[in-house]
C-alpha cells in the first residue's frame, strides 16, 4: 500500500491531536498486505529479481565487444563472455561486431547475391565511377571496400556518420589514385592500383579516427563511358595492331640478327686465318732468304752459280721444245725446217 503524503498531511491538519503512524502500525499493515497478497508476493519478488538480472548480467559472442556507456559516456569496453553492469537507467550496453567484414560498394549495387548475382547500375551509381584519369581521359571505375571495426569506441563516439564519412574517403582517395594514372594503367593495373588506394584510404581513415580497419579494396572491371566505346574499340584495335607488327619485327630481328652475327663470326674467323697464314709465310721466306743469304755471303760465287742451275733446272722443264743455236752459226736458212726435223739436237 503506497504512501499518500498529501492524504497525511490533510488528516493531519483536520485532526491535529492525532499522532503520526509508528513503525509497528507501518509493520502491522505490511504483514496485513502479505496476508492478503499470499503467496503471489514471492513471485513479484522473482520477476522482479528476473528483470534486475536480465539489465545487469549480459553475454558477448566471440565475434563481438561490449560498450558500455554510464549516464552517457564512455565507461568501460568488455570482451567475449558473461559480463555485469548496472540496469539500463545507469549503463547502457552497445554491441559491437568487430570480425563481422562489412562492404561498401561504388558505382553499382548489389540487388541479389547468389550463385548469379544481379547489380544495380542506375546513372545515380555510375556517377560514383566517373573518373578523370592522368591522361584526360574519362574512365568507369566501380570497385568494393571491404572492411571490420578494429577499435568499437572510436567507431561509436569519434565520428557522426562512419558509413558516410568511409564513403567520402574511399571517392576521394580512389579519384586521388586514378588521377595520377593512365587510361591503359587504370585498365591492365587494377591491382597495383587497388593496393595503393587501400592504403591511403587506411591512413585517411586512421587519421580521422574512425576505428575501422580495411581489409580489401577489390576494383572492378574498368571501361570507358559508353558514348565513346565504338572509338575506344578503334583505339584497342590498333593498339593492337601496332603490338602485332611490334612483335613480328622483333621476331625477324631475333631471325636476322643472330644470322648476320654468324657471317660476320666467320668473316673475322676466316680473316684472322688468313692473316695467320701469310705472316707464318712471309716469316718462314724471310727466314729462308736470310739463311740464303748468309751462305752466299760466304762463297758467292759457288752459290750463285748453284741458285742459276736451281732456277734453271725449274723453269727449263716448264718451256716445252728447246733449240739451242751455235753462237759460229752464219746461215739461219736451215732454221726454218727445224720444227718439221726429228733428229736434231734439242
Amino acid at each position: 500500500m503506497a504512501w499518500d503524503w498529501d492524504k497525511l498531511q490533510q488528516q493531519k491538519r483536520g485532526r491535529p491531536d492525532r499522532p503520526p503512524p509508528q513503525v509497528d502500525e507501518v509493520l502491522a499493515k505490511i504483514k496485513d498486505m502479505r496476508g492478503k497478497l499470499g503467496g503471489s508476493w514471492i513471485i513479484i519478488i522473482i520477476i522482479v529479481l528476473i528483470i534486475i538480472g536480465w539489465n545487469t548480467i549480459y553475454k558477448i559472442d566471440p565475434d563481438e565487444v561490449g560498450v558500455i556507456q554510464r549516464f552517457g559516456k564512455h565507461a568501460r569496453t568488455t570482451y567475449p563472455g558473461a559480463h555485469i553492469k548496472w540496469p539500463s537507467g545507469i549503463e547502457k550496453l552497445t554491441k559491437v561486431p568487430i570480425r563481422k567484414v562489412q562492404k561498401e560498394e561504388f558505382g553499382f549495387r548489389t540487388m541479389a547475391a547468389g550463385v548469379q548475382t544481379r547489380y544495380a547500375t542506375e546513372s545515380t551509381y555510375l556517377g560514383e565511377a566517373l573518373m578523370l584519369t592522368g591522361d584526360l581521359n574519362v574512365a568507369v571505375v566501380p570497385w568494393v571496400v571491404q572492411y571490420n571495426i578494429k577499435d568499437a569506441a572510436q567507431y561509436l563516439f569519434k565520428v557522426r556518420n562512419v558509413s558516410t564519412t568511409l564513403r567520402d574517403l574511399s571517392e576521394s582517395t580512389t579519384r586521388l589514385v586514378i588521377g595520377d594514372r593512365s587510361i591503359n594503367e587504370v585498365i591492365n593495373k587494377r591491382d597495383e592500383i587497388a593496393r595503393q588506394a587501400m592504403a591511403l584510404l587506411q591512413k585517411e581513415l586512421d587519421e580521422a579516427e574512425t576505428g575501422i580497419n580495411v581489409t580489401t579494396i577489390e576494383m572492378q572491371k574498368t571501361n570507358v563511358p559508353e558514348p565513346v566505346q565504338p572509338s575506344w574499340n578503334e583505339v584497342n584495335q590498333a593498339e593492337q595492331e601496332k603490338e602485332k607488327m611490334i612483335e613480328q619485327a622483333k621476331a625477324k630481328y631475333n631471325t636476322i640478327i643472330p644470322q648476320a652475327r654468324g657471317q660476320a663470326e666467320k668473316t673475322i674467323k676466316e680473316a684472322e686465318g688468313y692473316y695467320l697464314d701469310r705472316t707464318n709465310r712471309a716469316k718462314g721466306d724471310a727466314a729462308r732468304f736470310i739463311a740464303q743469304y748468309e751462305e752466299y755471303a760466304k762463297a758467292e760465287d759457288v752459290t750463285r752459280r748453284r741458285l742459276y742451275l736451281e732456277a734453271i733446272k725449274d723453269v727449263l722443264p716448264k718451256l716445252g721444245d728447246k733449240y739451242i743455236v751455235d753462237a759460229d752459226q752464219k746461215n739461219l736458212l736451215p732454221l726454218l725446217n727445224l720444227g718439221q726435223s726429228t733428229g736434231g739436237e734439242k
